[in-house]
């Protein structure tokens, strides 16, 4: 591990102050929400992972306490406690009260980092109630503790230690965070894997105290162990991943890839260990390189004959999971949210790197190259088949044009703010909920049996399926390059199915269809799952009431036999206790089509009543993952898949 001498407050560069961020606390940490609240952990933590980009440190732990605390604790350098003569405080002081105070603004603290705006300490600081620092440095302990970003008192030197090192602890401020302070286990779990797969040689540890969870992680192979996550329970092209990891003047380009027997790409870049989901320069490089050196690798070969036209982008990258990591001294990011890179030098060093090493390794393996190209091609074809065939559908007007799906019951409604689209199994129950709904803003879309299964098929074949195109025009958004969200329709598409297998199949069939081909549709909110009743339980007179679950009918079940206590003795089954609650009935759902327009609308339709579960990503990288296993050509994983959780079925339905 690598020590500097000179890392003391002349590292640490001012440029303005603090006050803004407790009046506007949105602009610096995107929100006060859940997401807000996990974005103060990743700016304390981000310093420790710079600590070990540049070598100077080997760990990072992240302690949720149970007093509602958070601890980010490194072995790096320590922050300087030295006093700086431009603020006449410490330098631990200015870094944790100063906006834009750090060691990342050309002072020769840190030569790559991933903090661009230099603010993170300083705006945890001010929005948390309290905040202790503990630094570790040149043989001594130093603690210092803040109140909402105000120092209590002058920092404190204590006992002698041999460690090196800074620990941050901080209890975010409810009045600020005011939909939740707890912190979420598996978020912190997934970042810090993130960050050990992104930082070679870092071990990174999560410590749960409210729940006694732990875990830690390593990966010797860095962004190679990355592709291999991705890639896991998929069928590879070739096992060994193509990694390089070079250095041109003053940058850092790595670069590791592998192919899959899959329809989809999954590209990951970062800049700095930030991930840029919008890309940038050295996406744009990584993407010329590729296209450029498999059409060279499949003329030279004769893969590719002379009078056929050159493999598009998309045809060399259909099936590809790659991680392109640069390492920078001075990011230009685009925006607060760091989406994208812009430094356009970038784009020639990523260009240059990939273009030699990956022409090498097709060079050296040649029975893999031919895999490659030999996908790309059938890619290439398809490509060319879809496209044929979306030519013929927009012919026909099914894709674009007037008129919408014949089966669609529309509403007449035209603010998409205001509508909403039922995409419902079956006729019968589309015929109910055609009956039941309020015409004005609820669209009904009824699909015939299972939808095609996208994780298996290419474009031209679902652009030859009725229920994916009726479903592609009755939303209004296209499809792959025509994909708009400009066109957008509905706010609310409701997937409603029956509460058995084979709703909960057609389910995760619709699902697929809109991760893999619609994702802007589930990352803006407007995708939902309705969830009707498993139960309707008639008492005695007139009241109806419904269940959702098992657990449910049996609550209503004991409050109504609890009322009517006076009239018997306490009993278990669940027969008697039906007739000491005053039921005469109750009935079991087996699917929709069993509601008449009434019943439909009352449980499941009417906004006041039903209930809507909306589906949000919380990690991308596991979605993938469960699409694959479950919708995926290979049989093995879901059969484990199915074995593993079965025991967790109750009350299954066949």
């Amino acid at each position: 591990m690598v020590k500097q001498k000179d890392y003391d407050s002349s590292s640490i560069q001012v440029l303005e102050g603090l006050d803004p961020v407790r009046k506007r606390p949105g602009m610096y940490i995107g929100g006060t929400g859940k997401e807000g609240l996990h974005h103060l952990i990743k700016e304390i933590a981000d310093n420790s992972v710079d600590e070990a980009i540049a070598g100077y440190a080997t760990d990072v732990w992240v302690t949720m306490q149970a007093d509602g605390g958070v601890s980010v604790r490194d072995n790096g350098r320590g922050i300087p406690v030295d006093k700086m003569e431009k603020t006449g405080k410490s330098a631990l002081e200015t870094v944790l009260t100063v906006l834009h105070a750090g060691g990342k603004f050309g002072g020769g603290g840190y030569k790559v980092s991933s903090g661009l705006h230099g603010v993170g300490s300083s705006v945890v600081n001010a929005l948390s109630t309290k905040l202790i620092a503990e630094i570790q440095k040149d043989g001594y302990i130093y603690t210092q503790e803040y109140e909402r970003g105000i120092p209590l008192s002058p920092i404190k030197k204590g006992e002698k230690t041999t460690e090196s090192g800074t620990k941050i602890t901080f209890y975010p401020d409810p009045t600020i965070f005011k939909e939740t302070v707890e912190l979420e286990y598996e978020w912190v779990v997934n970042y810090l894997r993130h960050q050990a797969y992104l930082t070679k040689g870092l071990h990174t540890y999560v410590i749960d105290d409210r729940t006694g969870q732990r875990c830690g992680f390593y990966f010797e192979g860095g962004i190679q162990a990355y592709v291999k996550h991705l890639n896991y329970g998929k069928d590879v092209v070739d096992e060994e991943v193509f990694y390089v990891d070079k250095q041109i003047e003053d940058a850092q380009v790595e670069v590791a890839m592998q192919y899959a027997e899959t329809y989809t790409e999954t590209i990951k870049p970062f800049a700095n260990n930030v991930l840029t989901p919008d890309g940038g320069t050295h996406l744009t490089g990584f993407r010329s390189a590729l296209t450029r050196v498999v059409n060279d690798y499949a003329r030279k070969t004769g893969l590719l004959k002379e009078k056929e036209e050159n493999l598009s982008g998309e045809d060399t990258r259909e099936g590809l999971t790659a991680v392109i990591l640069v390492k920078i001294p001075d990011p230009q990011f685009e925006g607060q949210t760091k989406n994208k890179l812009g430094n356009p030098e970038v784009r020639g060093y990523v260009e240059q790197v990939l273009a030699e090493y990956f022409a090498y390794y097709l060079e050296e393996h040649p029975a893999v190259g031919r895999k490659i190209i030999g996908k790309a091609l059938l890619a290439a074809r398809a490509r060319k088949a879809a496209r044929a065939a979306r030519e013929n559908i927009i012919r026909k007007g099914v894709l674009e044009g007037s008129g919408l799906p014949g089966k669609l019951a529309d509403c007449s409604s035209r603010d998409p703010s205001q509508s909403e689209l039922y995409i419902v199994e079956g006729d019968s129950a589309g015929g109910s909920a055609k009956s039941g709904r309020d015409s004005k803003t609820q669209a009904i879309l009824p699909l015939r049996g299972k939808v095609l299964n996208v994780e298996r098929a290419r474009l031209d074949k679902m652009l030859a399926n009725n229920e994916i195109v009726a479903l592609i025009k009755a939303l209004g958004v296209g499809i792959e390059e025509q994909f708009s969200m400009d066109g957008l329709r509905y706010h609310r598409i409701i997937i409603m199915t029956d509460a058995d297998v084979d709703g909960s199949h057609i389910s995760t069939l619709l699902l697929t269809f809109f991760f893999r081909h619609m994702r802007p549709i589930i990352d803006g909110g407007y995708l939902y799952l309705a969830k009707p009743p498993l139960y309707l339980l008639k008492s005695s007179g007139t009241k109806r009431q419904y269940a959702y679950s098992d657990a449910e009918r049996d609550s209503i079940i004991d409050k109504l036999t609890a009322e009517r206590k006076e009239k018997g003795v306490s009993v278990n089954s669940v027969d008697d206790r039906k007739k000491q609650a005053g039921l005469s009935d109750i009935q079991r759902y087996k699917g929709l089509g069993e509601m008449d327009a009434d019943q439909l609308w009352e449980t499941t339709m009417n906004p006041e009543n039903r209930v809507l579960v909306q589906v949000r990503l919380a990690d991308v990288e596991k979605a993938d993952a469960i699409f694959n296993k479950l919708m995926g050509a290979e049989v093995d994983p879901r059969k484990n898949f199915i074995q593993t959780h079965a025991k967790f079925v109750k009350g299954l339905d066949v």
